[in-house]
């Protein structure tokens, strides 16, 4: 068998892997009980490493943010001092199996979404999304965000947590394939989908015995944040791509993730190396006020949808996201033809009504992207560049080409 064959050979075991995966959403936990590794001291955010003398805006507010919903800091200007001083440890979500939206702070007392893949028995996990506006994943940090984090622990995470208990799980495949039908894409668009979650949901939480105040808030909550299923959504493709990442020779990407300065990814068969290259600012709509020049590069794990084969990939399911991070309905069906010229395989689960039902284009071969010149494609949210001021603004961004092409040459060093 000469290399080229034992790589395809490879990436088509990595394949199978990805496309056998079961996510299943079983429940939540503090992420100091649940995530590997968590403990006090430690707060992980998006992307590849990073330090704090390097982290953009939004990445130093929500680490204020979390020291102070922590009781770690009396201020703001201490937590600052605290991040300075070195007394807190940054490590990346997917180092510890997690991953987070935009900034991606957890922290050791947040409840986290827990997902099982129950064909490989591998878990993945994320934090509970805040909704839109002034919210710690873009950097804010003032007692209104504070205030909600707090409820969402003391109030939203037993009650949803339970709820999710006593119906034996929710089964996370299932889920974005009936929201692709209904005209998601599982990253920047997740209104259907975020509906079936709290629709589903409904006979489970009202048997939950808490206040009905309590019930009624969590219930408005789920109803008001279209987002509120793309975290679970996010732990669901980490746990699907885990069990194909170290697999020897192969050239499929596993990992896609921005930091606000860095865009990394890491690829099956390198190990645990990142290869990094600048992070880009995003091309799209911009709220009214706001323009390019006031947004950070781009940030987040959520890319990791985009690794799975959904979110950008799956544009050509959701053309009503045109209005959202511009570009036309055709440009969105253009654009998932487009990602089969770069992947290995077809995933059946995910069809596509507009392609005839053909499965989204899944699993990024590094060697295809290099050979072709054709980069992923991913939806995202703007961050203002100053933390606290939020969202301000949706649209398309694509890897540095570095990347890749670092990522082939340490293959090639290696075979």
């Amino acid at each position: 068998m000469d290399i080229a064959q034992a790589i395809d050979q490879a990436n088509a075991e990595a394949a199978r892997r990805i496309l056998a995966g079961q996510p299943v959403l079983t429940g939540i936990a503090r992420a100091r009980d649940a995530i590997p590794g968590m403990r006090d001291g430690l707060l992980l955010h998006a992307g590849p490493p990073i330090t704090w003398e390097r982290m953009s805006g939004p990445v130093r507010g929500a680490v204020v943010g979390a020291l102070l919903y922590e009781g770690l800091a009396r201020d703001p200007k201490h937590a600052e001092a605290m991040a300075s001083r070195g007394e807190i440890t940054f490590e990346p979500c997917h180092h510890h199996q997690a991953v987070g939206p935009m900034a991606g702070l957890i922290s050791p007392s947040m409840p986290v979404y827990v997902v099982e893949n129950r064909a490989f028995g591998n878990r993945a996990y994320a934090p509970l999304n805040e909704g839109y506006g002034k919210v710690l994943r873009y950097g804010a940090y003032d007692e209104e965000v504070l205030r909600r984090l707090r409820w969402m622990g003391e109030t939203l995470a037993p009650i949803l947590g339970e709820a999710l208990e006593r119906s034996g799980g929710y089964d996370m495949r299932t889920h974005v394939a009936q929201a692709i039908l209904m005209g998601d894409e599982g990253h920047n668009r997740n209104r259907a989908g975020s509906c079936l979650f709290a629709r589903l949901m409904a006979p489970y939480l009202v048997l939950v015995k808490a206040r009905s105040e309590d019930l009624s808030a969590v219930f408005r909550f789920m109803a008001d944040n279209d987002l509120m299923v793309l975290n679970p959504i996010m732990a669901a493709c980490k746990a699907m791509l885990e069990p194909a990442h170290g697999i020897p020779r192969c050239t499929v990407v596993t990992t896609m993730a921005r930091n606000g300065t860095d865009f990394g990814i890491r690829v099956s068969g390198l190990a645990d190396r990142w290869f990094v290259g600048p992070s880009e600012i995003p091309k799209g709509l911009y709220f009214p006020g706001f323009t390019e020049a006031d947004a950070n590069p781009d940030v987040g794990d959520s890319t990791i949808t985009e690794t799975a084969g959904i979110g950008g990939f799956a544009r050509a399911a959701a053309p009503a996201i045109v209005q959202f991070v511009g570009g036309t309905p055709k440009e969105a069906l253009t654009g998932t033809l487009e990602m089969y010229e770069i992947t290995v395989a077809e995933n059946p689960a995910f069809g596509i009504p507009a392609l005839d039902f053909r499965g989204t284009p899944t699993g990024i071969d590094i060697r295809k992207v290099v050979k072709t010149g054709i980069l992923p494609r991913v939806n995202t949210g703007i961050a203002h560049r100053r933390p606290g001021i939020g969202q301000i603004g949706a649209g398309l961004v694509r890897p540095p080409i570095a990347c890749f092409v670092k990522a082939v040459e340490a293959l090639a060093a290696l075979l």
